[in-house]
């Protein structure tokens, strides 16, 4: 995992190396291991390397083909490189490293933009041909792997985070106001290819975009999963569908081992971690190195999972890892976890999860995480309630469960000049749910949720948290054919015994029956939850900053009122709709600290 940046000029000039430079190395973070820069007229590529796959010399970025005629910088891991590089190899091709990076780039010089065809794993990467002065932009299936553009007519440039693009300069700050509809309705989910800043936009997952040495653009979507049902598997029973996807399951997790370092889980103590973990002990794996964390109590709400990760922990025999965090340290977690983001993310899981990266990387470069099973399979509580509602009426049934907010209540938060004249949020999920590919409201829920919902907030949560630290994660319930056999299965199956049945019912025998049969938890900060003290405070110094008045985003007396009450005000899924309203103004803050 690493963090790439660069530019491609339009206007004759060449690229300027301070500006990849401060770009560059606001990506330290993600690739403590090595840096490098490369120019060529009015292109140029930055890169920070965290080394995982060759961790030689030969395996450093921008990689160079002075034969091919090709530059590549990329961030992520390839699973089946070795498999590709034995293939490139029967074709001709020739090695100087045994990176999986290298395979990318021998993979464009065989494929072209097919190349992505090819690669199982998660990445985002840049392509430069020497000769035509194109350039190639690709991010994974899923948007596991970030890409951040900034694109002008006179140039493009583009970055693992925006932060990166605020310190070259001259991005557009301002804010989005579609995207501030889609944060304050959709669970803080800005749909690529927005974000919150109108300066830049995100390459949305499974797209590969040309960039011609012009400025001419154009873009191809190359997966797309399907939530219907197969024919061929029209007579599967129940077992088989269990039986199948823990088949699928082993072979992601397996996939997910491929390292030069030691891999270790992250354990939370709930089934899909503790499935990752059982898995790899079935497969021989020993002296593996699992992390779970705890936080203190507050407003009645336990801090910690322990209980059930140090069950787990010690059935399988792992070095296991309690991490409990103080609550010393959890306020100054707060404004570093926002600080990593590169878009606001209302969870309190982020601070969580920037802590345990914190610690985690003292130990492993690598760790596998149960992040996605519940969008895959259906393990949140709003599916249930989709479930026989008829295809014309899953947009306002999902709406309904999942919102934050409908689109009238905005008017009571936002001042007048951010308000949009029309529902944006419910007309993006109504052409969503209307694409064709998904059979039922239950199905149209999950494929908009894996494919959206999921990119950005879990999955983003967890690439920016851990890899503020330099810590790789790997996402095995997201290795793409377990999603596409995920997709098939009938949704019934998946929302039985509480969600997720056909997971919990293949996991029978594998996984102790303790962590089946719990109560579903989720990753707690009760004092973030629970605003009281020093973090309520922290909460109000945000909202009532001179920056925060100059923006006037919020209604005043809607944040007095809510500042009066703190814990009063939830959205739909049970957030703090305060801290809601302060994350996005913490963020703002710092990026327009940044830019000054």
């Amino acid at each position: 995992m690493c963090g790439l940046a660069g530019e491609l000029r339009f206007d004759g000039q060449r690229t300027d190396v301070a500006v990849l430079d401060r770009m560059t190395a606001c990506l330290q973070h993600r690739g403590p291991d090595g840096d490098g820069l490369w120019a060529r007229g009015p292109v140029g590529l930055g890169h920070r390397r965290l080394s995982i796959i060759d961790l030689s010399e030969r395996g450093a970025q921008p990689m160079v083909d002075p034969q091919l005629g090709l530059t590549v910088v990329f961030n992520g891991i390839i699973y089946n490189y070795k498999q590709l590089r034995a293939e490139l190899e029967r074709a001709g091709h020739r090695f100087f490293s045994t990176s999986d990076t290298e395979v990318v780039l021998k993979g464009y010089a065989e494929w072209g933009t097919g190349c992505v065809d090819h690669l199982l794993g998660m990445f985002a990467f840049a392509v430069v041909e020497h000769r035509s002065g194109r350039l190639v932009l690709a991010r994974d299936r899923l948007g596991i792997k970030p890409l951040y553009v900034d694109a002008r007519p006179d140039r493009i440039r583009f970055a693992s985070t925006v932060q990166a693009l605020v310190a070259g300069g001259g991005v557009d700050t301002s804010i989005d106001r579609t995207a501030l509809a889609h944060y304050m309705t959709f669970h803080s989910v800005v749909p690529a290819p927005r974000t919150i800043l109108a300066g830049v936009r995100k390459l949305p997952p499974a797209t590969v975009r040309t960039v011609e040495a012009d400025g001419t653009t154009r873009d191809h979507e190359y997966w797309r999963p399907e939530f219907t049902r197969d024919e061929s598997r029209r007579d599967w029973t129940a077992r088989d569908w269990e039986e199948a996807l823990l088949e699928s399951l082993r072979v992601a997790v397996e996939r997910r081992m491929v390292s030069d370092v030691p891999v270790g889980v992250l354990l939370s103590g709930g089934i899909d971690s503790s499935l990752v973990v059982a898995l790899l002990a079935e497969m021989g794996q020993t002296g593996l190195s699992t992390f779970s964390i705890g936080f203190d109590s507050a407003g009645g709400e336990n801090g910690d999972e322990f209980e059930y990760s140090t069950l787990v922990a010690e059935r399988f025999g792992t070095d296991h890892h309690r991490i409990a965090i103080d609550n010393a340290r959890l306020l100054p977690g707060i404004d570093a976890a926002v600080a990593a983001m590169s878009e606001p993310m209302v969870s309190h899981d982020c601070v969580a999860f920037y802590l345990l990266g914190e610690d985690v990387s003292k130990h492993v470069k690598v760790v596998q995480s149960g992040q996605g099973a519940d969008e895959v399979l259906g393990g949140y509580d709003w599916y249930p309630p989709l479930a026989g509602v008829p295809r014309e009426d899953a947009v306002e049934a999902y709406s309904r469960v999942f919102f934050d907010r409908r689109w009238p209540a905005m008017a009571e938060l936002l001042e007048p000049e951010w308000l949009l004249a029309e529902d944006a949020p419910t007309a993006f999920i109504t052409e969503q749910f209307g694409r064709p590919g998904a059979e039922t409201s239950v199905d149209a829920a999950l494929r908009n949720d894996t494919t959206i919902m999921l990119v950005d907030d879990p999955v983003k949560r967890v690439d920016n948290m851990t890899m503020a630290w330099g810590l790789e994660a790997r996402v095995p319930f997201l290795d793409h054919e377990f999603v596409e056999l995920a997709g098939r299965i009938p949704p019934e199956l998946k929302l039985a015994d509480g969600g997720k049945g056909v997971l919990k019912r293949a996991s029978r025998g594998v996984v102790p029956d303790e962590v089946i049969d719990r109560t579903k938890g989720y990753f707690p900060v009760p004092a973030i939850r629970q605003l009281d003290g020093p973090y309520l405070e922290r909460v109000r110094d945000a909202l009532t900053d001179p920056a925060a008045k100059r923006r006037g985003l919020f209604r005043p007396d809607a944040v007095e009122r809510m500042l009066r009450e703190p814990n009063a005000t939830r959205t739909t899924l049970g957030s703090n709709a305060l801290w809601q309203l302060a994350l996005l103004e913490m963020w703002l803050q710092k990026v327009e600290d940044q830019a000054r």
